[in-house]
């Protein structure tokens, strides 16, 4: 089974790469003259396009980039003058921090009232469940996070700057994992630990706000369908616990669409929260790839949008797994 899904995953990345070299050339704007200066002339403009190999036919740029990227060379990125490899491994834990955070945030708020929903229908807990999911993805995430900062850092001021992972009396922990809350607590620096967590609050609680609302939602109509289930009629015709039927048979049935959903959140929250990190100055692979659409940096912008699609592959597989240690009746191959 696992061989089966990579095997089908070839296909869809082949077809990233294309879709992503084809789309990059087609943006506004050439690299070569953001690259030469706007002192430059046409004499310049033309060197720098012919050493970076924009002059050739399209299709011999592709068979270029194609072969860099057997060898593991995503090109360089004209922004900052490094290996794009070299900055999305730099850039990426600190997306990944940010959406684990926040999915665990939004995950501890919205199963169990996803679930309280579900079984008490038509309380004030299920009226407070449908409020929160309208409201998650009624707000957008730029003004969550700015009404967050208004009020927890300027007002109230218990918050710290909005200004990156670590306020500047901290030093960064040792570079392990490239999380800041792994590496502080693997070298026992536990201030700095306390500080990296500050910062992530607002950022992850923001993002927690807008991914709650899914997640709450396909908790509760999940739970409903298992709990009208015949199953469940029979359990407690049997005579078994409410605590046994509820969670040892109901909510181990509902889990299978949560954690689908959970799956397409964190796909879709590790991308989209450039806003997210542009508020909060979060030195994160969104911010990064607009930084790059800006100036049309195809190298930087092309090896995004292909990291992001090895994390979705991987991610579908995880979540595969995941099915069969749930569902004994999926077995894996």
């Amino acid at each position: 089974m696992i061989l089966g899904r990579v095997a089908q995953a070839i296909p869809v990345v082949m077809g990233v790469v294309v879709i992503s070299f084809l789309l990059t050339r087609a943006l506004p704007g050439d690299p070569a003259a953001y690259f030469a200066g706007p002192a430059a002339d046409a004499a310049s403009i033309a060197e720098i396009r012919q050493a970076l190999g924009l002059d050739k036919p399209l299709i011999q740029q592709f068979f270029i980039y194609v072969g860099d990227l057997m060898t593991g060379d995503l090109g360089t990125s004209l922004s900052t003058g490094q290996p794009v490899a070299m900055d999305l491994a730099a850039r990426l834990p600190a997306s990944l921090e940010l959406t684990l955070v926040a999915l665990i945030l939004s995950c501890v708020i919205a199963i169990p009232l996803g679930v309280l929903a579900a079984t008490r229908p038509g309380s004030w807990i299920d009226h407070l469940c449908r409020v929160v999911v309208t409201a998650g993805v009624s707000m957008p995430t730029f003004f969550t996070g700015i009404v967050l900062i208004y009020v927890f850092y300027y007002l109230a001021g218990v918050a710290p700057a909005p200004l990156g992972r670590l306020d500047f009396i901290y030093l960064s922990p040792p570079q392990i994992t490239g999380f800041y809350l792994i590496d502080a607590a693997i070298a026992g620096d536990w201030e700095t630990w306390a500080g990296a967590l500050k910062q992530l609050v607002l950022p992850a609680g923001t993002l927690a706000l807008f991914t709650l609302a899914p997640i709450a939602r396909m908790t509760r109509a999940s739970m409903l369908q298992a709990l009208s289930s015949d199953f469940i009629r029979t359990a407690r015709a049997a005579g078994l616990g409410r605590r046994k039927i509820l969670y040892g048979y109901a909510f181990r049935n509902a889990l299978l669409p949560v954690i689908t959903t959970l799956g397409m959140v964190f796909s879709f929250t590790l991308g989209a929260n450039v806003l997210v990190e542009k508020v909060f100055a979060w030195p994160g692979i969104g911010s990064y790839a607009v930084e790059a659409l800006v100036v049309s940096d195809y190298a930087a912008v092309q090896g995004f949008v292909l990291a992001m699609a090895l994390l979705f592959v991987a991610l579908n597989l995880i979540i595969d797994i995941v099915y069969a240690l749930i569902d004994p009746r999926i077995a894996l191959g």
